[in-house]
């Protein structure tokens, strides 16, 4: 049960700012939540704080502390990037358009439609309200678009609709594709303002180049310019004061040039400017960016990189790398553009994602959805590192072979294919006479059959893996085959489908249906336990049906109906709590012990169930988001007007950005029996679960995309093995008494990683097999994952090594035995040594290349 959430695949990114922290970082919105990518590391996470909506806006502090997450509902997150926790909350009057840390990350700048709000930033602050307003601007004429801070956090820029920069600006951007570049000439005399109006300059200390963030700048929707000295900062208290008495200098900004960036008919949609490089990114609605050198307007590259809009381009803070965002695709990359390579390049699935399917060593993860393509993904990193689209329809269904280097996938086209992850190819085709639409899939043990259901024909066609020969064709079923398994122990096939039957087949002997389960509703999905020994199935009236599948009983029956039951469709017309829409389960998983069962459905929740006592053990919540239908139990009666769900209701003159969010969800022709679709906003589901062979983690395909949940051990101890003596100071007190053993011991009983890894480096090379053998058997996983994050951080790498061949040499039986309670932790020592060996073969090879060069050279002289 103690599961918590890890990462999110299948949606890189859905639209607003992204932002780069610490010039490797890279921190995008995906829905209501935030996505951290190392760019070095090649690592992605995602953090688990969840905003009410869709994230708009978000904003990096300087240093990298902090994190600002607006939604679409005018909510804002202060976070603790680093401890990953939500420090404060506050919620603005109307929505945010932009939003920015100061350089020196004190204040921060607030666009909330014409208002530009000052805020003082909160900070490590335990106040009641940490937010401090300092003061507002009421200025603009129209909705602010764009902010920027000087960088002595004196002056800060803001650009509006109203066709004003107001403070300074150097080069404005216009989304008619033009750029202007504007010059501050210090004469004395009568100070002319462009906008037609006298006004104040504002001093010759103030920056030359507006920002986009700290570093880089832009502004789009602006064609003109208006100068005014507003307001200034002093530096001691950081209190915002007014400018006020006779100028310091007279002067007067002039237009130097205009440059047309030549792509129309197309829309100027993002840019960004990187000051100390003096270059500026632009990104058209036709895919196409342009990098130019500014100020004489130098074009260094123009490509494309799709065919749909890009909605932001960002430098990081060197300026070396540009990183794109096109949120119609849910494609990130970050590009050298020095080198003209990739640094990152990932790109989600367009549709929902329709099925999934792990690994048998639970290290990659499968993903099939409604835009025909089959996706990889390294469950450890969170990348995608293949892509397969050869099919020219939905993705029903994904089978990994027990080689775990084949993967199979079933789809609406007709075909079943199997791909080969050694060279990345569709090395084999299966179809049938004539044209079928497949809804589930199964193998048997050996992989010598392959099986399909199908939606249209109702049967079960089985094809010879070896040969790809059309073997049989099972048929007795009067409804879609949407269900399908082979038992972990013989040859007998399971089949559910909507004819409210569950039908069990002898393949290889050919004697067709040996058994028939009947149910009193359409049976949803069928699975066999690990053992063999029992057979799980849901129905439409939201019951769980637990089969014997040898003496043909019925075992248990779980009601779920109360448990799955939460979250009203816009389009209800009843209340949550008296709809009979969704209340069933539609993916069910078990465990790897078959201990309990996994079930999801059609609503925002996930339930767990104790199979032996029929109880609820937990039940997951997959989202918070708002901007989902489907989450809340009660609708607002504000909401509804006499055409309908005010969020239902198009607007056609709307300005917002289209994301992936804002599409049609799907093209499947075909919905549970009875249900209604909605044609409004994504409704939240749960499509397909599948738990890690190892037992370690389980994966569910949602709405939002993939969410993977994992084992929490990062503050697990047992209370019954603590006392009053066991301490940090009694570690300490042991080490100097020259106890390592007994130090190590208490250090692995307080679970405190700090003082185990204290107690590791005290252990003397001699002493290392005595002590490796003390150890008790129920500390080994936590002694091997603390080998395991020291090897990617430690110098001492032939003393960490040490200690892995004596723990091994004194427990080598014991780790066999418990294997797949160590798997996941010898994985990861396994996966640091590799990498560590790589490195140092590198780095070898390296060195043997030079030294023969040096040689060479040396003799030749």
């Amino acid at each position: 049960m103690n599961f918590r959430f890890q990462n999110l695949l299948g949606a890189p990114y859905r639209g607003g700012n992204v932002v780069v922290s610490n010039n490797t970082l890279l921190i995008s919105s995906v829905g209501n939540r935030i996505s951290v990518t190392d760019l070095l590391k090649s690592q992605t996470q995602t953090l688990p704080t969840q905003s009410s909506s869709n994230i708009a806006r978000i904003a990096v502090s300087p240093d990298g502390n902090f994190l600002l997450a607006v939604d679409d509902r005018n909510r804002c997150l202060f976070i603790n990037l680093p401890r990953r926790i939500v420090l404060h909350r506050i919620s603005f009057k109307k929505p945010v358009s932009a939003i920015r840390f100061s350089p020196d990350a004190a204040l921060i700048a607030v666009a909330t439609g014409k208002l530009l709000q000052i805020w003082r930033s909160p900070g490590f602050k335990k106040d009641f309200f940490a937010f401090e307003l300092v003061r507002t601007f009421a200025d603009c004429d129209d909705k602010v678009t764009a902010l920027d801070w000087s960088p002595d956090s004196n002056y800060v820029l803001a650009g509006s609709k109203d066709l004003t920069v107001r403070v300074c600006k150097a080069y404005t951007i216009t989304r008619d594709c033009y750029i202007f570049s504007w010059g501050y000439s210090d004469n004395e005399g009568k100070v002319e303002e462009l906008g037609g109006e006298d006004s104040e300059p504002p001093s010759p200390g103030t920056p030359e180049k507006g920002s986009d963030r700290d570093g880089k700048g832009g502004l789009e929707a602006n064609v003109g310019m208006r100068v005014k000295k507003r307001k200034g900062f002093d530096d001691i208290g950081g209190d915002l004061v007014e400018e006020c008495g006779n100028l310091l200098h007279k002067g007067k900004w002039e237009l130097l040039r205009k440059d047309n960036f030549s792509q129309a008919p197309a829309k100027l949609t993002t840019c960004d400017y990187h000051r100390g490089l003096d270059l500026v990114v632009v990104g058209f609605s036709n895919g196409v960016f342009g990098l130019y050198q500014m100020p004489d307007f130098v074009c260094i590259h123009l490509l494309s990189i799709s065919r749909e809009k890009i909605t932001t381009a960002v430098f990081n803070d060197l300026g070396n790398w540009l990183t794109f965002g096109c949120a119609k695709l849910g494609q990130l990359l970050v590009w050298e553009w020095r080198s003209e390579s990739y640094i990152l390049k990932q790109q989600g699935h367009y549709f929902d994602v329709n099925c999934l399917a792990y690994s048998p060593d639970s290290q990659l993860l499968a993903t099939g959805a409604d835009d025909n393509k089959v996706k990889v993904w390294t469950v450890s990193s969170g990348f995608c590192f293949v892509t397969f689209s050869e099919h020219t329809n939905a993705v029903t269904a994904l089978h990994f072979m027990s080689n775990n280097n084949c993967l199979l996938s079933a789809s609406l086209d007709g075909t079943v294919r199997a791909w080969d992850l050694f060279r990345y190819r569709n090395f084999r085709t299966f179809t049938t006479p004539s044209s079928r639409q497949f809804v589930s899939l199964a193998s048997d043990q050996s992989g010598e059959v392959i099986c399909a259901g199908t939606l249209d024909s109702f049967e079960i066609f089985v094809w010879s893996m070896k040969t790809g020969r059309l073997l049989d064709i099972l048929s007795g079923h009067e409804g879609p085959v949407h269900g399908l398994m082979f038992s972990p122990t013989n040859a007998i096939l399971a089949s559910s489908s909507w004819d409210k039957t569950v039908r069990l087949w002898d393949v290889f002997e050919g004697k067709g249906a040996v058994e028939t389960f009947n149910h009193t509703h359409d049976v949803l999905t069928v699975v066999y336990r690990p053992d063999g020994k029992q057979l799980a199935c849901s129905t439409l009236d939201g019951q769980i049906h637990f089969w014997d599948p040898i003496d043909g009983l019925l075992m248990y029956t779980i009601e779920g109906r109360r448990d799955i039951a939460g979250g009203r469709l816009m389009t209800d017309r009843r209340s949550a709590a008296n709809s009979s829409s969704g209340k069933c389960f539609t993916s069910l998983c078990y465990s790897a012990d078959g201990s309990y069962i996994l079930a999801g459905g059609s609503s925002k929740f996930i339930c767990m169930y104790d199979i032996a006592d029929q109880v609820l053990l937990r039940r997951f919540q997959i989202t918070h988001n708002l901007s989902l239908d489907g989450v809340l139990d009660v609708l607002n009666s504000k909401n509804m007007t006499e055409a309908g769900p005010l969020d239902l209701i198009d607007d056609d003159n709307s300005d917002v950005e289209e994301g992936i969010d804002k599409q049609t969800r799907g093209k499947l022709g075909y919905d549970l029996p009875g249900s209604m679709p909605n044609h409004g906003r994504p409704v939240i589901r749960t499509k397909c679960l599948r738990i890690a062979p190892t037992g370690r983690g389980w994966a569910a395909a949602t709405t939002e995309g993939v969410l993977v949940y994992s084992m929490d051990e990062s503050f697990i101890f047992d209370p019954t093995d603590l006392d009053i003596d066991v301490t940090p100071e009694a570690v300490d007190a042991a080490l100097s008494e020259g106890q390592p053993s007994r130090a190590l011991i208490l250090s692995l009983r307080l679970n405190e990683d700090t003082l185990i890894k204290k107690c590791i480096f005290a252990v003397s090379p001699v002493d290392i097999p005595a002590v490796a053998s003390s150890v008790p058997l129920r500390y080994l996983q936590r002694l091997i994952e603390a080998f395991a994050d020291l090897l990617e951080s430690c110098p001492y790498l032939e003393f960490i090594l040490r200690w892995c061949q004596e723990l091994c040499k004194a427990h080598g039986h014991s780790i066999q035995q418990n294997s797949r309670n160590l798997l996941p932790s010898l994985k990861s020592l396994q996966k640091a040594m590799a990498r560590l060996h790589q490195d140092l073969a590198d780095t070898c090879s390296s060195n043997e290349y030079l030294l023969r060069y040096l040689c060479t050279t040396g003799t030749k002289k």
